[in-house]
């Protein structure tokens, strides 16, 4: 496509309306008041448009290589865990030489350092939970943070997932609070690798870690070249998010150039290295990692409150604590609805917003399915691909690297077991009869 093309085929109201609700959200930043609120909104908005401009996804990170046997999307993860690793290192250093204590260790009033929030019991939660979120991520079309980017997409597929991921967070948060209560929520390991290595030590185990997972990819990516199933990782690109063709000299203003910064497709390396400068503000501003699904919990639990139903089990009795000022009050929801809008944002900005509702009855029923895996698996495991995954793992806790198996195993699991049976759920590359 040329300059020519994309302006008679691009949609010129909707950057219109995406600057609007920009201008809505300064408007509702304002109106938070606290600066955690607002810094919150602030990083929800980046993290959402950077997942939807650069198409990223935790999901596709095992998606695209089983099915389309290239790696770039799991190579690009494997690099932003890295960068990420470093940063949360060196917060966590500094804390730590100024007397600040893992959470799990401090008493009342200790300086906690920050992001060991995120150093979780590795239990058998954390084993079944993940298992179950990686089945759930797959068949409801993508994960915690993409099934939010989705939905500020327009996506049908997360339209459905998303309120059943909402109500599948209580179970999941009940039967976890449970399980830990009880003596086989004990047994397992609440490991932070600085306590083994020291944080010199902890950071070149990780970073070796994540290498070993990098030398991997790159070797079934080569076997799957060598079979004859190995697609071009840019060969799902769309004619208009790709650099015009004669985009090569971009002038100080015209379509080009706004097509080079709001529509042009970014690269997954570049989205990971985005979310993880995202990732560390965040932890610096606030003090702990991001997450996404505790604040579903969150907006369940207030949501069916408006009904008059209450838990009365002290495993929610946080939940409660967290909504008492009112649910626009939690920093988590705030960020949740920032990844939203981020999204709605990306698309309006690039004129590419549609609804898409192309499915049929059971295809609906398995992103509805989806949904209720996700958010029954992410609250047992204490997290989704976010809170227990890419806010853990560079955060040093063992429970991390456990949950990344576990979410692995469930989401190949959930890749064979409903093969074909979802428009979602291509079949493997390597499996189609075109390929012999």
């Amino acid at each position: 496509m040329n300059t020519g093309e994309f302006s008679k085929k691009f949609n010129k109201v909707q950057p219109i309306i995406g600057f609007v609700i920009l201008l809505l959200m300064v408007l509702f930043a304002y109106k938070l008041h606290t600066p955690k609120l607002i810094f919150g909104l602030l990083a929800g908005l980046g993290f959402g448009y950077t997942l939807t401009r650069s198409r990223f996804g935790f999901a596709g990170g095992i998606k695209r290589i089983y099915v389309r046997g290239e790696g770039s999307l799991t190579k690009a993860l494997l690099i932003s865990f890295a960068v990420i690793t470093l940063i949360y290192g060196a917060i966590q250093w500094t804390a730590s030489t100024k007397g600040a204590l893992p959470a799990f260790l401090a008493k009342n009033g200790e300086a906690i350092i920050p992001g060991t929030q995120n150093v979780f019991m590795t239990n058998i939660g954390t084993v079944i939970g993940g298992f179950v979120f990686g089945i759930g991520m797959i068949i409801a079309g993508g994960c915690a943070s993409g099934t939010l980017a989705d939905f500020g997409e327009g996506e049908g597929h997360a339209l459905i997932a998303f309120p059943f991921f909402i109500l599948g967070t209580i179970p999941g948060h009940f039967l976890r609070e449970v399980i830990d209560r009880n003596p086989i929520g004990k047994v397992g390991v609440r490991g932070h690798l600085p306590q083994y290595f020291g944080y010199f030590g902890a950071i070149v185990v990780t970073l070796l870690g994540l290498l070993l997972l990098y030398i991997l990819t790159k070797k079934y990516e080569n076997k799957r070249k060598q079979e004859g199933t190995y697609l071009n990782p840019e060969s799902d690109y769309e004619d208009f998010e790709k650099e015009l063709s004669d985009n090569l000299d971009v002038k100080p203003w015209g379509w080009a150039l706004y097509h080079k910064i709001f529509v042009e497709r970014w690269s997954f390396k570049t989205g990971a290295f985005t979310l993880a400068i995202i990732s560390g503000c965040y932890l610096i501003f606030n003090n702990k990692a991001w997450g996404v699904t505790s604040a579903f919990t969150h907006i369940a639990v207030w949501f069916l409150g408006l009904f008059g139903i209450h838990f009365n089990d002290k495993a929610f009795d946080s939940v409660y604590k967290a909504i008492s000022h009112g649910i626009l009050a939690d920093a988590g929801v705030i960020l949740d609805i920032g990844i939203v809008v981020g999204s709605f944002l990306a698309f309006l900005l690039a004129g590419r917003f549609k609804l898409s509702l192309q499915f049929n009855s059971t295809n609906a029923m398995l992103f509805g399915l989806g949904g209720l895996f996700m958010g029954f698996g992410s609250r047992l495991a204490k997290g989704c691909n976010i809170g227990a995954l890419y806010s853990s793992l560079p955060n040093f806790s063992i429970s991390g690297w456990v949950f990344l198996v576990a979410i692995s195993l469930g989401a190949v699991a959930g890749l064979k077991l409903f093969k074909g049976k979802s428009c979602l759920i291509p079949p493997r590359h390597r499996d189609r009869k075109d390929f012999k």
